[in-house]
């Protein structure tokens, strides 16, 4: 009978505890789940969010044919690097950070006889800690890969069979650079618009007057600091793009509002709101 094959999970948070519940059952792996917290792994064994659990990440690493870091993108760097000649030859190596060009760019320690290809499920909550982890995280979410330079396509077939395991709604194979371009835009413009309206002096005074529109908006304002000061620094010079062309729109919209130029407002929001339109159907 052939020996059960390893995934093994490092970082039991929201995310990786989310993973690692939505990947048992995957095929013929046994998934491990490792982090250095007693009350997380705790919690991990007692609720089974793996099949087994450890403290001890170098007891399991040369044994796994999987290793999936999920932590935040400054330590999953400090874990590459550090874990760089621990790997079982032949490991697929990836991440859950939600930067790319950084983390590809630390994973180029690594020896050639494992195969580093990053991954970003596109999930999360405002909450973490793995009390919050569950195993339904990524229904209806993107899951996104951005292989090596050298990744072998086997590899690849792999995590997207993961992905699918997982419950992702759709799966996007792109580079580095494009993902972390197009998440500048989507997803970390939009915590700062979050953030930057809740800097607002009548923030508080609008309590009772917050419509649905409002409370979309900030939603992700009650963020996990430490995570997204790391990914917005990380990806500064795309995240300041984004933020220039935003400052350039919201200063068209009030020049044209100053001006009282009706006609002009109506031409503006028709181009705005018919590209919203489009992009729905799509």
């Amino acid at each position: 009978m052939a020996e059960q094959k390893i995934a093994l999970v490092v970082g039991l948070g929201l995310i990786g505890g989310s993973v690692a519940m939505a990947l048992r059952g995957f095929e013929d792996y046994r998934v491990i789940g490792a982090d250095r917290d007693a009350h997380t792994l705790h919690f991990a064994a007692e609720h089974h969010v793996c099949d087994e659990v450890t403290e001890h990440v170098e007891s399991v690493l040369g044994r796994a044919d999987v290793v999936i870091f999920a932590m935040n993108p400054k330590g999953i760097a400090d874990q590459l690097k550090a874990c760089r000649d621990a790997f079982k030859p032949g490991a697929v190596v990836t991440d859950v950070g939600g930067i790319k060009g950084a983390i590809m760019e630390a994973a180029q320690c690594l020896p050639d006889t494992v195969d580093f290809i990053g991954c970003h499920p596109m999930a999360g909550k405002e909450t973490s800690g793995i009390e919050n982890a569950e195993k339904t995280l990524f229904e209806n979410a993107h899951f996104i890969i951005t292989p090596g330079k050298n990744s072998q396509q086997e590899h690849i077939d792999l995590l997207w069979r993961m992905g699918q395991h997982m419950g992702f709604r759709d799966i996007v194979i792109t580079t580095p650079e494009e993902h972390d371009a197009i998440i500048a835009y989507t997803s970390q413009l939009m915590h700062i618009i979050a953030v930057a309206t809740c800097d607002d002096e009548d923030l508080f005074r609008c309590k009772g007057f917050e419509g649905g529109s409002f409370r979309g908006c900030t939603r992700v304002a009650a963020l996990d600091v430490p995570l997204w000061a790391e990914l917005f620094s990380m990806n500064a010079p795309a995240l300041c793009r984004c933020i220039r062309e935003l400052e350039e729109h919201l200063h068209a919209y009030r020049e044209v509002l100053e001006a009282g130029d009706m006609p002009r407002l109506v031409e503006k929001l028709e181009y705005s709101a018919a590209r919203k339109r489009k992009m729905n159907l799509e």
